[in-house]
């Protein structure tokens, strides 16, 4: 089976996110949209919610439509959000995580979306607007190639996003760039246990579904330090593997994959050795 180009595969992902961004009773997002479900019905989205270590109180403040989907996990609860802060989420999709966001930051704070998907862009503004959040903006961008300023932003957070992008090493090198020292990222992600199957990383559903792209703990941790990052960790989260399994029923991906917090720091400037030291 021939490789995907990386253009073809941010082509691919743009095509399917764009096309459940308006698709606000689906649950879709991180998995292949064969199985994607349409049932509206609360009590499931509560569920699914709580899965991934959202609370109640996370939810019931912020609509419905803000969300495509909860990803694989809650950046937010390992943020450390502080009044005040600037935050950048990267892939924000519809909004969600970036509203959880300006709630904890409050309005002497700031959040900024990045998403590469024009209808997901154009959705998470109208939801802001209905929430009349003030201290939130949605841009139009990828991800390895971030417009926004060097040296910015305090936290960078990011909810199963990196493992779609065919480039990750030069996303870690732009959230450094653009983080001020001593800034720091949580980034809940899909991350391979086992070598993934070639047919597996290349078929287009499992791509978009947060499964074809998935890169190692090692291979992770490489792009880290090699971006300049310390303090690394990264955290599986075992449990989710059943959640995991539903995502494509029958296929066992679950045996390949586990949703994990990412976090790391960026060296305060006088720290910068020209070094980073990973810390376990």
């Amino acid at each position: 089976m021939k490789e995907r180009g990386k253009d073809e595969v941010r082509t691919l992902v743009r095509r399917y996110y764009g096309s459940i961004a308006d698709r606000s009773n689906m649950r879709c997002g991180c998995q292949p949209s064969s199985y994607c479900s349409d049932e509206p019905q609360p009590p499931r989205l509560v569920q699914e919610a709580e899965e991934l270590d959202y609370t109640r109180g996370d939810t019931r403040e912020i609509s419905d439509h803000s969300n495509s989907g909860f990803g694989c996990g809650n950046p937010t609860i390992i943020a450390g959000l502080k009044p005040g802060e600037k935050v950048l989420d990267l892939g924000s999709g519809a909004g969600f995580d970036c509203l959880l966001a300006a709630e904890r930051v409050g309005e002497h704070g700031y959040v900024i979306g990045i998403d590469m998907t024009p209808e997901m862009i154009e959705q998470a503004r109208k939801n802001a607007a209905k929430g009349s959040y003030a201290n939130v903006e949605f841009r139009l961008g990828e991800i390895e190639h971030l417009p926004v300023k060097s040296n910015s932003v305090d936290v960078i957070i990011s909810n199963c996003v990196i493992n779609l992008s065919p480039e990750k090493a030069a996303v870690f090198k732009e959230a450094f760039r653009v983080l001020k020292p001593g800034g720091r990222i949580a980034i809940s992600d899909i991350v391979a246990t086992a070598e993934l199957p070639q047919e597996m990383r290349e078929n287009e559903a499992f791509i978009c579904g947060c499964i074809g792209g998935a890169a190692t703990f090692g291979e992770l941790e490489q792009y880290l330090i090699g971006a300049g990052f310390q303090n690394v960790r990264i955290t599986p989260d075992e449990k989710s593997r059943e959640s995991i399994r539903t995502w494509a029923p029958g296929v066992n991906v679950e045996q390949y994959l586990v949703s994990a917090y990412i976090e790391a720091t960026k060296p305060a400037l006088a720290e910068r050795t020209g070094i980073a030291v990973r810390q376990a």
